[in-house]
């Protein structure tokens, strides 16, 4: 089974834990938690919570893109619309 991709430094962590978990016989996850645990403790990590932050905002500008599209569609509608009436109106 082809293993995921992991981002640069993440593969050398996981292979350390690996090993480490080895020669302690403890599972990696264990290792993870542990040295997540006291990152937060240190405040070297960033909480969860500020996942749930970023999250949000990403909603959020998602939400803004989505109504920033409908709106150029509505005006590329309303353009076309009133050239083809200027088009008319040159024509009569």
């Amino acid at each position: 089974m082809p293993r995921p991709c992991l981002a640069e430094g993440e593969d050398s962590k996981l292979a350390a834990r690996r090993h480490v978990g080895s020669l302690l016989d403890l599972n990696p996850a264990t290792l993870r938690n542990w040295v997540e645990d006291l990152e937060r403790t240190e405040g070297t990590r960033s909480p969860a919570g500020s996942r749930a932050a970023e999250s949000e905002e990403v909603r959020a500008l998602k939400k803004r893109v989505a109504e920033l599209e409908r709106a150029n569609e509505i005006l590329k509608t309303s353009a076309a619309f009133f050239a083809q009436a200027e088009l008319d109106r040159r024509l009569k």
